[in-house]
């Protein structure tokens, strides 16, 4: 089983690797993963082999994510790998091992055998149900800013979303709520933003035929 681990850093999207020691495909990249023990199910087995081998124990949302097959995938007897994503909100800072780091999506280190492929197809899973579901909410801090939401889904799907628009989409499925606090204004000054949060925290599909677009 392997993991692609996404979390927003830096306002971009990033994904965990480490790098590997041995062969094949020494010093490349690899996405985190283990076997399946013969007492655990899928998602108690990749939620630990994370927690054990790169520390990462926050997930706030794993999905299994396809099986990938082809015999020529790994060198030497053939392996078949389930994949998974799982997400990390923007305010969690794993403190990952020497050899682990995030790297750019879109500028991913050289990776091994056939990761870089599930890594787009992650970033792809992510980039569809962020339009007709609630995901937004395991990428997101509990309270966040508009503006801070703003920027987390513009880096998850790659172009620029309007804030208002955002809200007014979010807030019409029911997917938002304002919390009644805010944050201080900023050196302009001005009125205070309001914190908002997910109405839920758990995977909902909100709007089954909606996809977001980027700008014309």
């Amino acid at each position: 089983m392997l993991a692609g681990v996404l979390q927003i850093r830096d306002d971009g999207l990033r994904v965990l690797l480490w790098q590997r020691a041995q062969e094949p495909d020494v010093h490349r990249w690899s996405l985190p993963g283990g076997r399946l023990a013969a007492t655990e199910d899928v998602e108690t087995s990749i939620r630990r082999q994370l927690a054990e081998k790169v520390d990462v124990h926050k997930l706030s949302h794993v999905e299994q994510l396809s099986v990938f097959s082809n015999p020529d995938r790994v060198p030497g007897r053939r392996v078949v790998a389930t994949a998974f994503l799982g997400l990390v909100p923007s305010d969690i800072d794993p403190e990952v091992p020497a050899d682990t780091a995030w790297h750019p999506v879109d500028a991913l280190p050289p990776t091994a055998f056939d990761h870089e492929l599930i890594v787009l197809a992650a970033q792809d899973r992510l980039r569809a149900k962020l339009s007709y579901t609630n995901i937004g909410f395991a990428l997101a801090p509990a309270e966040f800013t508009v503006s801070e939401l703003r920027r987390i889904y513009s880096a998850a799907l790659g172009y620029q979303v309007a804030a208002t628009n955002l809200q007014r989409v979010l807030s019409r499925r029911g997917v938002l709520e304002p919390t009644g606090r805010t944050v201080p204004a900023g050196p302009a000054g001005g009125r205070p933003p309001a914190l908002f949060q997910f109405t839920c925290r758990d995977l909902q599909v909100t709007d089954p035929f909606a996809v977001f677009r980027p700008p014309a």
